[in-house]
């Protein structure tokens, strides 16, 4: 997902978008485990767009508060 997508987002849309990585990565992990996981690049780039949805919340609260 690219930033300027993220950073069009409404601060729920993004909650709801971090809680359903969350639980894709969650998904990944298990499949990783059992040794059915076909792609493991995708839990690399899971981490990283909810990493980069974090950031930019975290940027937001702070303009907010400034």
């Amino acid at each position: 997902m690219k930033v300027n997508d993220i950073r069009n987002m409404s601060a729920a849309e993004m909650e709801q978008k971090v809680s359903g990585l969350k639980e894709e990565l969650f998904n990944l992990r298990f499949q990783l485990a059992t040794g059915q996981l076909e792609n493991p690049m995708r839990i690399r780039e899971v981490k990283k767009t909810i990493a980069r949805i974090k950031t930019i919340q975290r940027e937001a609260a702070l303009k907010e508060n400034a």
